[in-house]
């Protein structure tokens, strides 16, 4: 299986409104956004690719005009988390790109969120 994956970066603030208001999450904060997308084939086409990254500037397009210096819980219509974000840009991506495997979200640089089904 061939694999292949691309990084794109946003900042964005959030709130986790739901939980307790002792937890740092309950407030208002932001972070600085990596969504790491993987694609994956077992055969390459007939340019030797899984898919050429230059198509992929439609998922930074996306990332962009959508959510970079926005308010997450004005975009998403689940609670703003690593991991609905993971699984919210998956879809999109797999809505587009068939190979789509899994989507990485980190919100620091120590966690990671990822969604492969």
């Amino acid at each position: 299986m061939y694999r292949i994956t691309k990084e794109f970066h946003f900042s964005a603030s959030h709130q986790l409104a739901h939980l307790p208001a002792d937890h740092q999450c309950a407030r208002l904060h932001g972070h600085n956004y990596i969504v790491v997308v993987e694609l994956a084939a077992p055969t390459l086409d007939s340019d030797g690719f899984v898919r050429d990254y230059g198509e992929l500037k439609a998922l930074k397009t996306y990332i962009d005009d959508t959510f970079d210096h926005r308010h997450l819980n004005d975009v998403l219509d689940v609670h703003s988390t690593g991991e609905n974000m993971a699984r919210h840009f998956y879809d999109w991506c797999r809505a587009r790109w068939p190979e789509t495997t899994a989507v990485k979200v980190s919100e620091t640089p120590k966690t990671w969120a990822e969604y492969r089904p």
